[in-house]
Protein backbone atom coordinates (compact mmCIF):
# COMPACT_ATOMS: atom_id res chain seq x y z
CA UNK A 1 0.00 0.00 0.00
CA UNK A 2 1.44 3.42 -0.91
CA UNK A 3 2.27 5.95 1.78
CA UNK A 4 0.11 9.09 2.16
CA UNK A 5 2.46 11.25 0.07
CA UNK A 6 2.15 8.91 -2.91
CA UNK A 7 -1.58 8.49 -2.31
CA UNK A 8 -2.24 12.23 -2.70
CA UNK A 9 0.19 13.05 -5.52
CA UNK A 10 -2.71 13.16 -7.97
CA UNK A 11 -4.92 16.25 -8.25
CA UNK A 12 -7.95 13.99 -8.62
CA UNK A 13 -9.35 12.46 -5.45
CA UNK A 14 -10.83 9.02 -5.66
CA UNK A 15 -13.75 7.98 -3.45
CA UNK A 16 -11.33 6.06 -1.20
CA UNK A 17 -9.26 9.23 -0.66
CA UNK A 18 -12.10 11.22 0.90
CA UNK A 19 -12.35 11.01 4.68
CA UNK A 20 -15.87 10.04 5.70
CA UNK A 21 -15.43 12.25 8.78
CA UNK A 22 -14.80 15.34 6.63
CA UNK A 23 -15.47 18.68 8.30
CA UNK A 24 -19.06 19.82 8.54
CA UNK A 25 -20.24 23.36 8.93
CA UNK A 26 -18.17 26.07 10.58
CA UNK A 27 -19.03 29.44 12.06
CA UNK A 28 -16.98 32.42 10.91
CA UNK A 29 -16.38 34.46 14.05
CA UNK A 30 -15.34 38.11 13.73
CA UNK A 31 -13.43 39.53 16.71
CA UNK A 32 -13.36 43.07 18.06
CA UNK A 33 -10.23 45.19 18.02
CA UNK A 34 -9.62 48.84 18.81
CA UNK A 35 -8.57 49.88 15.29
CA UNK A 36 -10.95 48.51 12.65
CA UNK A 37 -13.70 51.02 11.93
CA UNK A 38 -17.34 50.15 12.39
CA UNK A 39 -18.00 51.26 8.82
CA UNK A 40 -15.43 48.79 7.50
CA UNK A 41 -16.94 45.92 9.51
CA UNK A 42 -20.43 46.74 8.21
CA UNK A 43 -19.12 46.87 4.62
CA UNK A 44 -17.41 43.48 4.95
CA UNK A 45 -20.48 41.90 6.54
CA UNK A 46 -22.59 43.14 3.62
CA UNK A 47 -20.18 42.50 0.75
CA UNK A 48 -18.52 39.23 1.78
CA UNK A 49 -21.18 37.66 3.99
CA UNK A 50 -24.29 38.99 2.21
CA UNK A 51 -25.94 40.66 5.19
CA UNK A 52 -28.49 43.44 4.86
CA UNK A 53 -27.83 46.91 6.26
CA UNK A 54 -29.86 46.06 9.35
CA UNK A 55 -28.23 42.71 10.16
CA UNK A 56 -24.75 44.01 9.36
CA UNK A 57 -25.19 46.92 11.76
CA UNK A 58 -26.56 44.64 14.50
CA UNK A 59 -23.65 42.22 14.09
CA UNK A 60 -21.15 45.08 14.09
CA UNK A 61 -22.59 46.31 17.40
CA UNK A 62 -22.42 42.76 18.83
CA UNK A 63 -18.76 42.54 17.79
CA UNK A 64 -18.07 45.93 19.36
CA UNK A 65 -19.99 45.32 22.61
CA UNK A 66 -19.55 41.57 23.17
CA UNK A 67 -16.09 41.13 21.64
CA UNK A 68 -17.18 38.82 18.84
CA UNK A 69 -20.08 37.75 16.66
CA UNK A 70 -20.82 35.03 14.14
CA UNK A 71 -20.75 36.47 10.63
CA UNK A 72 -22.13 33.27 9.11
CA UNK A 73 -22.11 29.48 9.12
CA UNK A 74 -20.84 27.60 6.06
CA UNK A 75 -19.24 24.37 4.90
CA UNK A 76 -15.57 24.37 5.91
CA UNK A 77 -14.09 25.46 2.57
CA UNK A 78 -16.54 28.32 2.17
CA UNK A 79 -16.06 29.47 5.78
CA UNK A 80 -12.29 29.39 5.36
CA UNK A 81 -12.48 31.36 2.12
CA UNK A 82 -14.76 34.04 3.59
CA UNK A 83 -12.53 34.42 6.66
CA UNK A 84 -9.42 34.76 4.48
CA UNK A 85 -11.14 37.24 2.13
CA UNK A 86 -12.15 39.33 5.13
CA UNK A 87 -8.71 39.35 6.73
CA UNK A 88 -6.94 40.00 3.41
CA UNK A 89 -9.21 42.94 2.70
CA UNK A 90 -8.69 44.24 6.24
CA UNK A 91 -4.88 44.02 5.91
CA UNK A 92 -5.02 45.80 2.56
CA UNK A 93 -6.94 48.62 4.28
CA UNK A 94 -4.52 48.66 7.25
CA UNK A 95 -6.84 47.02 9.81
CA UNK A 96 -5.99 44.10 12.12
CA UNK A 97 -9.50 42.57 11.94
CA UNK A 98 -9.40 38.92 12.94
CA UNK A 99 -11.74 36.09 11.92
CA UNK A 100 -11.63 32.58 13.30
CA UNK A 101 -13.53 29.40 12.49
CA UNK A 102 -15.49 27.46 15.07
CA UNK A 103 -16.94 24.03 14.36
CA UNK A 104 -20.70 23.93 14.59
CA UNK A 105 -21.86 21.81 17.51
Amino acid sequence: MPNNQEKYDSDILEADDIDSDSPGKYKVVMHNDHYTTMEFVVAVLKEIFGHTDTTAEKLMLDIHQKGEAIAGTYWFEIAETKAMQTMTRARNEGYPLKCTLRAES
